[in-house]
């Protein structure tokens, strides 16, 4: 089974099908940046994309992405430069633990591919769902915010 991770074809070993993506994802390959959360969809540490859309990768089967293309937090910025989501959580001091941050950032990259200039209530019914223990929620809305000028 093969699908495209960060641009690059992967292989899936026939014996890591039936595995979560994100436990393929950590174990099998070594990215770390999707963060094993709560394991059932609800938190959102694990936020991927997957063929464009914000995706649990603990909620996916390894199996299911044959074909597909992922992106993670590790393939977002290029040589040169961040991505501007990267940018802007780093202007705006985003973080506070991080645990999230990952997750976060793939939601809100997935929301401006869709939305370019995404409103308020775009912005929030986009990140619902993706938790943090910080509270950094009004820093994530405005270095979305942000992002959308840059992107």
């Amino acid at each position: 089974m093969r699908f495209t991770l960060n641009g690059l074809g992967q292989d899936i070993p026939a014996d890591w099908a039936d595995e979560p993506l994100l436990v393929l994802l950590r174990e099998h390959i070594g990215l770390t940046g999707a963060k094993f959360g709560c394991g059932v969809g609800i938190c959102g540490a694990c936020t991927i994309i997957v063929d464009g859309a914000a995706t649990r990768a603990c909620m996916i089967r390894s199996g299911d992405i044959e074909g597909l293309n992922v992106r993670t937090i590790e393939g977002l910025a290029d040589a040169d430069s961040l991505h501007p989501v990267q940018q802007a959580w780093l202007d705006l001091g985003v973080p506070q633990c991080g645990y999230c941050q990952a997750g976060q950032i793939m939601a809100a990259v997935a929301l401006l591919e869709e939305t370019p200039d995404p409103s308020e209530d775009d912005i929030d019914a986009a990140m619902d769902g993706n938790l943090c223990r910080c509270g950094t929620y009004p820093r994530i809305r405005a270095a979305i915010a942000r992002a959308s000028e840059r992107v």
